[in-house]
């Protein structure tokens, strides 16, 4: 396991993929339903932020809008995906 790259070791796991793809999927829907003329728009960015707690609600409390918004999701959805990565080759028992 020394020789594999970091990212390999941190989000190589095909659940892990998954759970970003989701992620990134949601932080699309979000900000686009955002710019909707519709009554439930503004409450679109829970889901993402939902879905990437804890860290992406710790991280909302920088300041700036959108971009602010995009990090946070980001960085939770990376720390919950290595967390993932983490539980499932332990649950594997170190198999890949």
């Amino acid at each position: 396991m020394p020789g594999r790259p970091l990212l390999s070791r941190l989000y190589g796991d095909p659940f892990a993929l998954a759970y970003l793809g989701i992620c990134a999927t949601l932080t699309v829907w979000a900000l686009a339903s955002s710019t909707a003329e519709h009554e439930d728009a503004s409450l679109a960015g829970v889901i993402p932020v939902l879905a990437t707690a804890p860290v992406s609600i710790a991280a909302l409390a920088l300041p700036g809008g959108a971009p602010a918004f995009v990090l946070a999701v980001a960085l939770g959805a990376l720390v919950n995906a290595a967390a993932i990565t983490w539980c499932s080759r332990r649950l594997r028992g170190g198999r890949r």
